[in-house]
């Protein structure tokens, strides 16, 4: 692809790193954002600038936050006695859109993956146990994608606090397996968190 200008060049180069927008796509914003008045753009910059300066992470669930402790977390409405595991943000994003959860969640940062070289150590797994193990967890919910990684993380998890007094379950297979959570629809996940099931019959029907 061409271009009149070296200015033009480098933005659409550095938008189209982002995910699913590719050249043209990123020539297209580039030029719409050159129509719109310079504070529009200032803006947008402003606002990217001060997402990555200020951006936290939860201290208790690891979910983004503006604040050390999530609005999530810290809301006394919510039933602290019950942890969804999720992967990562969205999927805190897609169950809350539901409607359907009340408890709290926790946020892995992804899955066990030795083909990619992430392991146990790499995700926020201890962090999680140490919760289990405080007494004060009473339910623990596994909503990860069902997938060859997500099943490997959750059997990972389970065994260590098969031996606490905690029920562990997992969404029900209303989700098709190998499908990421984030693009289930909500009614399909919605149910899927009510209709839960223990953990243990997922593997050893199997």
């Amino acid at each position: 692809m061409e271009f009149s200008s070296k200015l033009i060049e480098k933005a659409v180069n550095e938008m189209s790193q982002l995910p699913g927008i590719g050249k043209r796509t990123a020539l297209r914003l580039v030029l719409h954002l050159l129509k719109q008045p310079k504070e529009q753009t200032a803006f947008l910059s402003q606002a990217l600038l001060n997402m990555r300066e200020d951006i936290k992470f939860c201290e208790s669930c690891h979910n983004i936050s503006d604040t050390q402790i999530c609005e999530i977390c810290a809301n006394v409405l919510r039933t602290h006695e019950t942890i969804c595991v999720v992967e990562d943000i969205r999927d805190v994003m897609a169950i809350e859109n539901t409607g359907q959860f009340k408890g709290i969640y926790h946020v892995l940062g992804g899955k066990i993956s030795p083909i990619e070289g992430v392991g146990p150590n790499q995700l926020n797994i201890s962090s999680l146990v140490e919760k289990a193990k405080s007494g004060k967890v009473t339910e623990i919910i596994f909503a990860l994608s069902s997938t060859m990684e997500g099943d490997t993380t959750n059997f990972y998890i389970y065994k260590q606090i098969a031996e606490l007094e905690i029920t562990v379950s997992t969404i029900a297979r209303g989700i098709s397996v190998g499908d990421e959570l984030e693009y289930a629809d909500e009614v399909t996940l919605g149910r899927s968190i009510l209709h839960r099931v223990p953990f243990e019959k997922t593997f050893k029907n199997n």
